[in-house]
Formats: C-alpha cells, structure tokens, sequence
C-alpha cells in the first residue's frame, strides 16, 4: 500500500479544525485497500500480548469482554464490535498509516487502533479526550456527530465504556473505503456498521493537566535544596496585632520565596520524558542489542524507528536533549540532523546512515536510541 498526500489545506486544517472543528475527507485515498483484513485482526486478537476488546449490545445494554479471545467469541447472536489497540506495533502496514498525521507534532501521536463490526455494531455514542482520525477500511460505516462534551456530561452507568446517557445529533457522514472523518476533542460522535466492515484509529496523545504538574512539581523538588527555609527578612517583621493570625504580607512572602524557587528549576526535560513514556511494556533484550550492535560495526544496511517506540527531542542552549520511551538523554548540537532525518522518516539508509555511522556524535545518539529500545538494525 502506498500512501500519497492528503487532499488537505493543511495550514487551513490547523487554523480552524484542528481541536476545534470536525472535518469529513472523502476519498482522503482513492481506490484504498485496507492494509489489514478482517480475519487478519480477528486472529491478532488471539494473542496474548494484545490489548483487545469486544463490545456488544443487547436490548440496549451495553457490554464489554476483553481478550484475549478464542474462536468461538465471534460467533455472537447480537450486533458487536473488536477492537485491537495499537496495531501499528505489529503490523508495518498498519504503522505506515501514520504518516498521514506527518503534518502534526510526532509527539502528540499515539497509536493505531483497528476495529471491525459486523452489521449493526457499535461501541455506543461516546466522546474522547484527545484527537482522532477515523480511516474507513472494509464496507462502510455512518458516523453521527453530535453535542460538545465535558466531564459533566450524564453517562449510563458502566463506567468502563463511557457511553453517552444523550446523544444530540448534529450531522451524519457515511464512509466508505479511504474516506476520513477527523473528530477533535470533546465531540460526541456515534459509529454504526452498515454491514460487515473495518475501521482504523489514529489517536492522539493528550497529557493530563495534574500529571503534568505532578511530574514538573517532582522535577521542582528534586532540584531544590531541602535545607533552605522560609524566612522573615529584618527589614519587614512586623509584630502581629491579632494572635494566631497568617496575615495578608506573610502570604506575600510566602509566594515571593516560592517564585524564586520556581526560577531556580532545574531543567525543562520533565515534559518529554512524560509524553514519551510508552503505554505498553517494551521489552529490550540483551541477545538482540549485542546482534545489532554487531551488525552496527561490520555496516548496517538500515537502522529504523521501532514500531512501538516514542521518540521526540528538544532543541536548547546547551545542546539536543532526546527522549527514548520515558528516558532522557543530552547530546550536543551536532546531532540535529540525524536525530531530525530519523524522525521525519523513520529510517536512516544510504548515504545518511553513512554519514551517521562515520560521526562520533550521531553514532553515540544510535547506541543510546538502541539501548532504549528506540531502533532496529538490520
């Protein structure tokens, strides 16, 4: 499957879509084929190591199973749905849809989920946190659209599923093969089967606000000498009139010395290693980092992005800081380029992994993205 560009105003997109507006593409790629069938998800399911649901409804009630699956779990009397997260991990076709967002900042990106309904099926009016572009595969599928949400928008009651208690509908669109319906967040949308058919979901990462205070605040105290105290400066102790009271200029003080410590914070590097912090265990065996390393001395032929690896980076005064799955690492400004090539690609073949090879800096930035389970060589 090859992926062109998307028929996309993309500055207009940013300026008026993008976490404000829904927006449907049709046709976002002409004579489309999915890069997974139905089957092909339906046995991805099986596997142990993959976080799968199914939701079904009956008579209104809304249920969910989580897998792994057997066989027989899709043979099922009611409308339902599967629903395989983050199948770009496994599968590189799958992983290449990502490129459609290219456009938007690669940190922000999640994963690709994939699911498959049969007619009827459905995982209920909902609306999420974050951003998201829904591909259509197989068959097709109508999507309402309907009123913004919060978190004091009613729901029923299972609160696994976070399905709408109301359901406004505002429009509706029905995708076929290669049309594309973004939906921002907070917008309740409703997919519907029309038949047998697949869908991919390419989702957004959005922090929560209280994890990124907690990480910046653990950050902050790190970073603060826990021997220093709050003090009264001779210059403004002013004896209290009323016993017991905090008075307006010790809360003043208070907030004075606390800024000051705020400007004293460490580092900036608290957001990357949040955001890059992979939702799923990687796990980085020995044996492989000793073969590609072995491979990495006699001349590799490709180093790439790992599938499931979160890799962004940070430009600052004193060099290229390079976040790895949760982990952070400092390298000096030479490694720009490579660190840039890497991401916008994904891969480093040719004359750029010779160059990149034939530099200290840059060879030094490949054995850490290694060690952290960012790359692969072949």
């Amino acid at each position: 499957m090859t992926l062109g560009e998307l028929p996309l105003d993309k500055e207009a997109f940013l300026a008026n879509h993008w976490q404000r507006e829904p927006l449907f593409i049709p046709n976002g790629f002409s004579d489309f084929s999915s890069p997974l069938p139905a089957d092909e998800l339906a046995g991805l399911a099986l596997e142990e190591h993959v976080e799968s649901r199914i939701i079904e409804c009956r008579e209104n009630n809304w249920l969910i199973r989580h897998g792994p699956f057997q066989a027989g779990d899709y043979d099922r009397a009611h409308p339902w749905t599967l629903l395989v997260q983050a199948v770009d991990h496994y599968i590189p076709a799958v992983a290449r849809l990502l490129h459609l967002v290219d456009f938007l900042p690669k940190w922000r990106v999640d994963d690709v989920m994939a699911s498959y309904a049969v007619d009827g099926g459905s995982v209920g009016p909902h609306y999420d946190n974050y951003d998201v572009f829904l591909l259509q595969g197989e068959g097709s599928r109508l999507w309402r659209l309907g009123q913004r949400c919060d978190a004091a928008s009613p729901l029923l009651a299972n609160p696994e599923l976070r399905i709408l208690q109301d359901f406004e509908t505002t429009r509706e669109y029905l995708l076929g093969p290669g049309d594309i319906l973004y939906v921002p967040p907070g917008i309740a949308h409703w997919g519907i089967a029309r038949g047998e058919c697949t869908t991919f979901s390419i989702g957004f990462r959005a922090p929560r606000l209280n994890d990124m205070v907690s990480r910046w605040a653990d950050r902050l105290l790190e970073s603060i000498d826990p021997e220093i105290f709050f003090q009264d400066p001779a210059s403004e102790v002013v004896a209290p009139t009323r016993a017991g009271e905090i008075r307006p200029e010790d809360m003043a003080r208070a907030r004075t010395q606390i800024r000051a410590a705020l400007d004293k914070a460490a580092d900036n590097h608290w957001l990357g290693e949040l955001v890059t912090e992979p939702r799923y265990d990687i796990e980085i065996h020995p044996g492989e980092i000793a073969r590609a390393r072995k491979i990495m001395a006699q001349g590799p032929a490709l180093i790439a992005l790992s599938p499931a690896a979160r890799v962004a980076w940070q430009q600052e005064a004193g060099g290229v800081t390079v976040y790895t799955n949760g982990q952070a690492c400092q390298f000096d400004q030479s490694v720009l380029g490579c660190i840039t090539e890497l991401c916008a690609r994904w891969r480093l073949e040719g004359e750029d992994l010779a160059r990149a090879m034939a530099r200290p800096t840059d060879l030094r930035l490949l054995e850490y993205l290694l060690e952290n389970g960012g790359i692969y060589v072949e």
